[in-house]
């Protein structure tokens, strides 16, 4: 009896897919280019099931049923593109090429339609959930040819994670839709870790909170609206001990790693647009961590941070950055989902909201209560702007207003960083704020070079000039919109 599916890449994700497939059913045959490791994998974790192992890609191939479905989980890139050259003249008309792995969607988008010419179906898919995920039910998100989904549809469905016997995993769109939306998942996840950051600096260094007092703290706070993935792994990371008993966190060296994705997801809103600044600001916040030797120079040479300690009302002040941490989370997400929205008009995506927060509900890293939310804001709406604009977030942004301002103002006075707490605040203020100061900027725009203006007093679409020196003429330079 010949395979379901072919894998290829049996670092941690790829062997956890391939024991959560054969859990379900699936007879899988794998292929890693160090071949050895095939051999290890099935002496070891894949012992006693159902696994095929091959040592060449043709016999990857010969044991697969058709259409063959071969699924990539190696390292985006070139590496992707190399195996593709080597798999296509092994393939047949109809045989399906998936890619599992964090590929930029514009590269998705090139391989969808070279290979369609050839006439093998390509799938761009999104995993998220990490190693547990991958082994007992991640959120999937694939794109790509839609003539593969129904063959693929199976397998997929059934090793995601399920809410309420609903899949994690749907048809995203054609193309490249399923790594973009993948893409933005990773932005937010940045933004998500990086609040929390924030939050625990608070914490600990504004109030002198202890590991231990910050694990009761996240604990608490996950039983409410916080209730997620990311903040149950961190109050179980507070109560680690190390060896010696004392908290292992606290020994962690402050310099933080990433693979680009939430750079791809900065560069993007750059390109369409979008304000997308508190994932911005928790990219360039691990690129400032990452400058660890002269940060410890700077804290020799600058002034240090205010030494005040707070003397005010601690539960108060916890309840204030709980606040703080809901109302920048809620940016987070309605920024994400708005540059989705841009994107989906401006790659003709046909991305759906609601279904996009439904998979992003169980098995990925951003999984959360909050979650059901967004669903239903966008059930009720389909073709809603921007999340603020629903009535469940804009009530839950004015009961926390006051908290996350007391937050960031309990950071500014004992010199914390809190990049993402204040650029969500900041771009809260500003979406919120009828007119803003751009007035000045645009006579300033048309005063040293003429780009024009529009007025308030005549219909939008109609440009000025004003020769502000007298001396500058009447010509205006051409003006466009990013």
């Amino acid at each position: 009896m010949k395979a379901d599916i072919g894998l290829i890449g049996l670092a941690v994700m790829g062997q956890n897919l391939v024991l959560n497939m054969n859990d379900h059913g699936f007879k899988v045959a794998v292929f890693n280019r160090t071949t050895s490791v095939v051999d290890e994998f099935l002496a070891g974790p894949a012992a006693d099931t159902e696994v095929v192992g091959t040592h060449s890609l043709e016999e990857l191939v010969d044991s697969l049923s058709s259409p063959r479905i071969v699924m990539l989980m190696v390292k985006a890139g070139e590496v992707v593109d190399q195996y593709i050259d080597k798999l296509v003249p092994l393939l047949s008309a109809g045989d399906i090429i998936v890619d599992g792995g964090n590929s930029l969607f514009t590269d998705t988008n090139r391989r969808t339609q070279a290979l369609a010419a050839q006439n093998i179906y390509y799938i761009g898919t999104g995993v998220s959930g990490g190693e547990e995920g991958a082994r007992h039910g991640p959120s999937i998100m694939p794109g790509g040819n839609p003539a593969a989904w129904p063959t693929v549809k199976p397998i997929f469905q059934a090793i995601s994670a399920h809410v309420n016997n609903d899949p994690c995993c749907e048809w995203v769109g054609d193309n490249g839709a399923g790594h973009y939306v993948k893409m933005v998942h990773n932005g937010i996840e940045y933004g998500d870790m990086q609040l929390i950051c924030e939050a625990y600096k608070l914490l600990s260094d504004g109030l002198g909170l202890s590991a231990d007092q910050l694990h009761s703290i996240f604990a608490d706070w996950n039983q409410g609206v916080l209730s997620s993935y990311l903040i149950e792994i961190t109050a179980a990371i507070f109560a680690y001990k190390d060896e010696d008993g004392l908290p292992l966190v606290d020994k962690i060296l402050d310099t933080a790693g990433q693979k680009g994705t939430g750079k791809w997801t900065g560069i993007n809103a750059l390109d369409l647009g979008i304000p997308l600044t508190l994932i911005g600001e928790s990219v360039f916040a691990r690129c400032l961590s990452a400058q660890k030797d002269e940060r410890v120079k700077a804290a020799g040479v600058l002034p240090k941070r205010p030494a005040t300690a707070f003397t005010g009302d601690q539960a108060a002040m916890i309840s204030a950055i709980h606040d703080a941490l809901y109302a920048a989370k809620i940016i987070s997400y309605a920024q994400g989902f708005r540059l989705m929205r841009e994107a989906s008009k401006e790659y003709n995506l046909s991305l759906n909201y609601g279904e996009i927060a439904l998979m992003w509900r169980g098995g990925c890293i951003i999984r959360s209560q909050f979650l059901n939310d967004i669903k239903q804001a966008y059930d009720a709406n389909p073709a809603l702007e921007n999340l603020l604009l629903a009535d469940f977030f804009a009530e839950a942004m004015g009961k926390a207003d006051a908290g996350w301002r007391k937050a960031i103002i309990l950071g500014i006075e004992q010199g914390i960083p809190t990049p993402a707490f204040s650029s969500a605040l900041a771009y809260y203020d500003g979406y919120r704020t009828e007119r803003l100061p751009a007035n000045l900027l645009q006579a300033q725009r048309d005063y040293f070079g003429a780009h024009t203006y529009e007025r308030t007093d005549k219909p939008r679409g109609e440009f000025f000039h004003t020769d502000w020196t007298g001396h500058g003429g009447k010509t205006a330079s051409t003006t466009y919109t990013v």
